[in-house]
């Protein structure tokens, strides 16, 4: 039998270093790519780029949309020039301030000479060498983000597999109290049937209508059986471990049939509460198997 895919956990971490492809060809200003997600219902991606990279930006979401399905990813590109000028001097906006500043002294006969940390506060002044890429320095960027998914990705996988061994270990103290709420079954309906025939002789001395009495035993018998919420609680057991065997997406799948089992588990508390002899233990078992799911949905939550 071929090993499954495995689950991959939403949490993970991720960075890469690169450098970008200057005009000649060599090596231009290194970058890093830093790659962060956390659970989330859909996939949202959240992208820190400098400015002018919206191709780039185009691109890389369609290689994270590729690689992953759901969760919040946060990545951020991060450009470090060394020793390039930070900073390029916007002299025709400058040169146009000063401009203005000394026209003004002369008009109003001011003796007064610019500063020059106000101008350089001006907007636009100043500005940062283009952070627009290349071809070549573009395809840098995309085989850093393609290796840095892939570290994710691994990371991911682990924190997967050490959610699936909580979840398997806590489905099998799911089987157990299950199993030994079965055993029990014999005392549940023992005490429905004595409910129904304390019930059948107190309408029967009140005469009442032969269909009423019908209905009231009916409702009575339906509510004393346990038997097919252990059968669906063993069901979706047995579908759950299917799921985590298979492995891959199904983080939406195993939350819905945990749903399913909180359901169930709550179904059994209300039929078998008052149940004389057996009522704490049976209480206990089903508040136990709620707590368990309650643990399952908190992890299963963060399945992909």
């Amino acid at each position: 039998m071929a090993a499954h895919s495995g689950i991959r956990s939403m949490t993970g971490f991720a960075q890469v270093k690169g450098a970008m492809v200057d005009a000649n060809g060599g090596s231009g200003a290194a970058f890093t790519l830093s790659l962060k997600s956390v659970n989330h219902r859909f996939l949202d991606l959240h992208l820190r780029l400098p400015a002018d990279t919206d191709a780039l930006e185009m691109k890389l979401r369609r290689l994270l949309k590729d690689k992953l399905a759901r969760g919040h990813v946060e990545v951020t590109l991060a450009l470090d020039r060394g020793g390039e000028e930070s900073y390029s001097l916007n002299r025709q906006l400058v040169g146009g301030y000063l401009a203005a500043f000394r026209a003004a002294a002369a008009e109003f006969g001011i003796a007064a000479s610019p500063d020059l940390n106000a101008v350089l506060r001006v907007p636009g002044a100043l500005g940062a060498p283009s952070a627009a890429l290349e071809g070549d320095s573009e395809a840098a960027v995309l085989r850093a983000a393609e290796e840095g998914i892939v570290k994710l990705n691994q990371m991911r996988t682990e924190e997967g597999r050490g959610i699936e061994r909580e979840l398997r270990e806590r489905l099998d103290h799911l089987r157990q109290a299950t199993d030994e709420i079965g055993k029990l079954r014999g005392a549940v309906l023992r005490a429905h049937l004595e409910k129904l025939q304390a019930r059948m002789k107190e309408l029967l001395a009140t005469q009442v209508e032969p269909e009423r009495l019908l209905q009231e035993a009916a409702l009575l018998a339906e509510r004393g059986d346990i038997q097919e919420e252990l059968v669906r609680l063993n069901n979706h057991i047995e579908h759950f471990l299917g799921l985590l065997a298979s492995g891959g997406e199904i983080g939406k799948k195993l939350d819905f049939l945990l749903q399913e089992m909180n359901r169930e588990a709550n179904t059994l508390l209300s039929k078998t509460s008052g149940v004389v002899g057996e009522a704490l233990r049976l209480t206990e078992l089903g508040l136990a198997m709620k707590s368990e799911v309650e643990k399952c949905r908190e992890q299963a939550q963060n399945i992909e």
